[in-house]
């Protein structure tokens, strides 16, 4: 398996190496204020296109948004369907998930499950069995293996979507994962004998109102074009009332007809930012149209601020994305750097009141190759949830300067030109 697996990253790798983001047409620099009467671009279609009548929550950090999804899964009385990239068998507060989900089954709540082929490889077996033992339907997109490798139509294609849903009624989105490394010291002790880890930084968002039902129809057309089993009959599409006042639109991007969806909403909404543009990322290799737009965008007087990952998790990617960073700098673009944390957070809030979160990076594979899905909220209250978010990250953070970037080491420099070399093969 090992050796398959090691083929496939190989030639994924020279796949991707072929393909080149798609290029928006995004017309010339928009002025400070709207004109009157003129419509300008506002990300992902405008609120028009969006649900009404929604309440989007925010919740930060790994272990916490893990216990929400915990609670959120104790909480149903109909179905819990599960989109994930990977998939483990966590615990939370003591408490696994296979027990959690076979109690469920047993009370006669219909459990779907469906996970990534390459992200989930390593999830244990047993685990999936008893949870079949106990009634539950799963699937596995674009499954690795030998004979997987010779699909080269597919096998650069991957699901890294995030996705919870309990009776129809709420949602769950975000970077996060349900997987160890996210569980509590105390939990990843338990269940893996290992000492303390490295603390991993997510943002996940519960959604409530009738934007759910796009996120449940997401999830079945994934199942559908992986020809899933039957599932049992539920309330999959109950009436949603209204639950608040955003107005929110779900996107699922992904190869084919749905490229690039996500990415042109949030390349529009940079290009028509006013006043600020917050963007925290798990992964950092931009297209050269994003590096474009961010730099014009700090020259015309918008405070831009990222918030990225230091080279402690992924070194190559990392090194490869910061040989943006002097055009950057140089246009005043801020930028910091988690030394200290994995930060795995996916989460844009520009002006007053456009917020998106989701499992897009920012990097070409989440533009050309992931199945990924992000949701764009209209609203005050979550985009200041999401500032708020913003801040604690910088307080944690190393800010990266023009000037001490221009005396980095001449070792990191080497490496970075290396990187850069190979960098559209990330």
């Amino acid at each position: 398996m090992r050796t398959g697996l090691a083929g496939l990253a190989v030639l994924s790798l020279v796949l991707a190496g072929c393909a080149r983001a798609p290029k928006i047409p995004l017309g010339g620099d928009p002025p400070g204020d709207r004109p009157p009467g003129q419509e300008m671009l506002d990300g992902g279609g405008g609120p028009s296109l969006a649900a009404p009548g929604n309440r989007v929550s925010l919740v930060s950090s790994g272990p916490k948004a893990l216990e929400a999804l915990f609670a959120a899964m104790e909480g149903a009385r109909d179905h819990i369907n599960l989109e994930f990239y990977i998939l483990e068998n966590v615990r939370v507060h003591g408490r696994s998930l296979d027990q959690l989900l076979a109690r469920k089954l047993r009370s006669g709540v219909a459990v779907n499950l469906i996970l990534d082929g390459y992200g989930s490889h390593r999830t244990d077996p047993a685990f999936l069995e008893r949870l079949r033992r106990e009634g539950a339907r799963i699937v596995f997109f674009h499954p690795v293996g030998v004979a997987e490798i010779l699909r080269l139509d597919r096998i650069n294609d991957r699901d890294h979507r995030k996705i919870l849903v309990v009776d129809g009624r709420v949602g769950w989105i975000g970077g996060i994962n349900i997987a160890r490394t996210y569980e509590s010291d105390a939990d990843a002790a338990a269940s893996t004998g290992d000492r303390p880890r490295l603390r991993w930084d997510d943002v996940a968002a519960r959604i409530e109102g009738p934007a759910v039902a796009e996120l449940q129809r997401l999830f079945f057309a994934t199942w559908s074009a992986e020809h899933g089993p039957a599932v049992e009959k539920r309330s999959y599409y109950p009436e949603l009332a209204k639950a608040g006042r955003e107005r929110v639109r779900v996107i699922g991007s992904g190869p084919g007809r749905n490229l690039a969806l996500f990415y042109g909403g949030l390349l529009e909404r940079m290009h028509a930012a006013r006043r600020s543009i917050d963007l925290c990322t798990g992964s950092f290799v931009p297209t050269r149209q994003m590096v474009e737009e961010l730099a014009r965008a700090g020259r015309r007087g918008v405070a831009v601020r990222l918030v990225l990952p230091s080279v402690l998790y992924h070194p190559e990617v990392e090194m490869a994305g910061s040989a943006d960073y002097p055009e950057l700098l140089r246009a005043g673009v801020r930028i910091w750097e988690m030394p200290e944390e994995v930060l795995h957070t996916k989460l844009a809030a520009i002006d007053e009141d456009w917020t998106a979160v989701g499992s897009s990076n920012l990097d070409e594979r989440s533009v050309l190759f992931n199945q990924e899905v992000d949701t764009i909220v209209w609203g005050r209250r979550p985009a200041s949830a999401a500032r708020a978010i913003v801040e604690a990250e910088i307080s944690r953070c190393r800010e990266i300067t023009l000037p001490e970037w221009r005396r980095r080491a001449l070792l990191e420099r080497m490496n970075e030109f290396f990187s850069v070399l190979w960098r559209f093969l990330l």
